[in-house]
């Protein structure tokens, strides 16, 4: 996990492993983040078990990490990698990113995203992968790239 300098005054961001006490925080940044589904509450938690289950002990497939400030979680992030023939290497693909309306421009996405790009390194990835409908820029400010309908950043 990566720990993040604060930005400001105010506890420290820190990148870490989702637990289970994180469900309640995560479901509603689920909220926040859909825009094509309404999130039913027992199936993201469902959904957020079988996750946690599956990353444990660092997650050779998939990752899900959350962003918090003090005791709170401000943002999450899940990727899952699998193999490409087209890259050279494995995949990340980060599936979902959310941070929490009143703490965005505070570094928080970049960390999470620093985060997954490290994890990335450490599975000998040739790339990280997403799609994004609204925050093109944001990504772009990291050095993904367009690439056909979604960005990437060769690493």
């Amino acid at each position: 996990m990566s720990d993040a300098a604060p930005s400001g005054p105010g506890p420290a961001l820190v990148v870490r492993a989702a637990e289970p006490r994180d469900l309640a925080a995560v479901t509603a940044l689920v909220r926040e983040l859909a825009t094509s589904f309404v999130p039913d509450a027992d199936r993201v938690a469902a959904g957020f078990a079988e996750l946690l289950a599956s990353t444990a002990g660092g997650g050779a497939h998939g990752r899900l990490t959350v962003a918090e400030e003090g005791e709170r979680v401000v943002g999450y992030c899940l990727a899952a990698t699998h193999t490409t023939l087209h890259a050279n290497g494995p995949t990340v693909w980060v599936e979902e990113l959310c941070v929490d309306a009143t703490c965005r421009r505070r570094g928080t996405g970049s960390a999470l995203m620093a985060d997954v790009e490290d994890w990335a390194v450490r599975l000998g990835a040739a790339v990280v992968a997403l799609a994004t409908r609204r925050a093109g820029a944001f990504y772009a400010g990291l050095g993904y790239e367009e690439s056909a309908a979604y960005l990437r950043k060769v690493l």
